[in-house]
């Protein structure tokens, strides 16, 4: 990690913000080398999750209004838990302090009051100064930054702590692109933003981080996916039940075979589960290291009905890199209990069916005077009642709640009855999948399973054997020396190629050796060196990072051979 780290400073990948002010904990800046390979790894995002699978892409605002998050359930259950040292008055997260601390791996399911007794039971102390944290109270901390939009105080807003309430609160413009016909889907790559109790890992448990979420709209009565697209892909699982019996077996299953164990529980999970697997893959994680495993009961989101989280193994621990998970229609839902607008679709039937539907008519004369400024919901609960539980009006009297509070009504007063009626189609609400990723913490993934240090010529070399597709540079242009021609003819080359729209380097300090460290370093897949040869015949030395090997080949000919050699389209034995 540290060796990680500090290569990550030298060569501007990422470095702590603001370091001239001292900085702060949980925001980063990246450098020359890490933006680049950023925008790389959220441009093949984008190339998988959005062009290949026809989704929609959007941008929203950063900041959003308080009711947002009223409805959604962050005002009230985007926690974490906080401890707060007696002595130091350092802040720390309850659950990382037991994690760190016991044999317990998933403190975050507990209760804040079990954690409590854990630090207690244990002798907890504080990481910082090493007093005793027993009998100090765990509470919930809100991970939201607040802001106020505007002069004053009057309009609360916050920070994003996730893209997705931007996609679920556009719906109802968004389901008119998509001509009202589900599934479709709608992607965003842009900041979140969460207060972190305890920053750390450097890109791993960030403030301000970067997101990329698809949010996938279904029929839950309709068609699932096409699972014979992936069923090459084998899902490492580590399920909820294996993790409850304190076992690690992982079991290797394809997305249908995982559907049929009952594991995965719904054919678009499975789906995006293997496409995120591919997609790992192919921007570097290492497949050794890397698994899915379930949500516990008591660790899932409040919104979710199921969670997967895609976890690879970085200096010993696991790290969430994705989550992907059902969010069922809750988010549609509540936005459409809180705002004025239209949530769901209306799917239109091949022939109009008659179908039976229960109604309620009830006399507002009994209702207003009974239940007075309550009569206008109660009625509204009866409505809904009616739609999902005929038999509640079996009996004398009827029970609805609003607003937690019980209302009894008499079953004559309430209208209720059943009418065949004839439909042209139905109201749907659709459901949601979500694989929603960090960003940084792939960026983060994706250079320690890179980073290695071998020997080359009896020398030790450190490279990051990246993937083409995501290297910040493609390819390093050097000449021989910087005489006789082979400078200029060099630097001519390296704007060709960049005219070609490749990252290119031009480098002409030092011997060609301690060049190709340099690039080696920051993982540029192939080096060109212009000699007395490339004077002579137009040749110049092609070499590959990964093997060392060389090769000649004509520098006419590598505007076409960089670019296919990038992409996997030939390779460098090919040549």
């Amino acid at each position: 990690m540290s060796d990680l780290s500090e290569l990550a400073r030298r060569r501007g990948f990422f470095f702590q913000a603001n370091e001239a002010y001292g900085g702060v904990s949980g925001f980063y800046t990246y450098g020359p080398e890490g933006a680049a390979l950023k925008r790389n790894v959220e441009e093949s995002w984008r190339d998988r999750f959005v062009t290949r699978e026809g989704n929609m892409e959007i941008d929203s605002p950063t900041v959003t209004p308080e009711p947002v998050f009223l409805a959604s359930g962050h005002l009230d259950g985007f926690d974490d838990m906080l401890v707060e040292c007696a002595e130091c008055g350092e802040s720390h997260r309850a659950d990382h302090v037991v994690e760190d601390n016991t044999d317990i791996e998933d403190a975050e399911t507990y209760p804040t009051e079990k954690v409590e007794d854990i630090i207690a039971e244990h002798d907890l102390v504080c990481p910082s100064c090493g007093a005793p944290l027993a009998g100090q109270p765990v509470e919930e901390f809100n991970l939201m930054f607040e802001t106020s939009i505007g002069p004053g105080s009057g309009q609360p807003g916050y920070l994003r702590p996730e893209t997705a309430q931007g996609m679920f609160t556009e719906f109802p413009r968004l389901k008119e692109y998509a001509r009202n016909q589900l599934p479709f889907g709608v992607a965003q790559i842009g900041a979140g933003y969460r207060n972190e109790i305890s920053p750390r890992n450097a890109l791993l448990r960030a403030r301000e981080f970067t997101m990329a979420e698809l949010e996938y709209f279904v029929d839950p009565e309709g068609d699932g996916p096409d699972l014979d697209r992936v069923a090459d892909v084998e899902l490492p699982l580590y399920d909820a039940d294996a993790q409850q019996s304190e076992g690690e077996e992982y079991v290797h299953l394809t997305p249908q075979e995982a559907l049929d164990e009952g594991l995965v529980g719904g054919e678009w999970v499975a789906y995006f589960l293997a496409r995120s697997k591919a997609w790992f893959e192919r921007v570097g994680v290492d497949m050794e290291r890397f698994r899915f495993r379930q949500h516990l009961p008591g660790e899932l989101a409040h919104y979710a009905a199921d969670c997967w989280d895609a976890e690879a193994e970085v200096d010993g621990d696991w790290v969430e890199l994705e989550g992907v998970a059902s969010r069922t229609d809750y988010d549609l839902s509540k936005h459409a209990d809180h705002a004025d607008d239209n949530f769901t679709v209306f799917k239109q039937y091949d022939e109009p069916k008659t179908v039976e539907r229960a109604t309620v008519d009830p006399d507002m004369a009994y209702l207003g005077p009974e239940f007075g400024g309550d009569a206008a919901a109660v009625a509204d609960a009866l409505e809904a009642l009616a739609e999902r539980d005929r038999a509640a009006f079996d009996g004398d009297e009827v029970t609805v709640e609003v607003d937690g509070e019980a209302y009894a009504v008499p079953t004559e007063k309430t209208g209720f009855s059943v009418e065949e009626v004839t439909e042209s189609g139905r109201h749907i609400v659709p459901h949601v999948v979500e694989p929603a990723f960090g960003v940084g913490r792939a960026v983060y993934t994706v250079l320690a399973h890179s980073y290695e240090a071998d020997e080359v010529d009896g020398e030790e070399r450190d490279v990051l054997r990246l993937p083409a597709e995501v290297a910040p540079t493609t390819v390093g242009v050097f000449p021989l020396m910087d005489k006789d021609d082979m400078g200029d003819t060099a630097r001519d080359l390296a704007a060709d190629l960049r005219e070609a729209g490749l990252s290119v380097t031009y480098d002409d300090s030092g011997n060609i050796g301690r060049r190709y460290r340099r690039q080696d370093e920051v993982g540029t897949p192939y080096c060109v060196t212009v000699d007395y040869d490339t004077l002579e015949d137009g040749t110049v030395t092609l070499r590959d990072r990964d093997t060392t090997e060389q090769t000649r080949v004509a520098a006419d000919d590598l505007t076409e051979l960089l670019p296919a050699l990038r992409d996997g389209e030939t390779t460098f034995a090919d040549l």
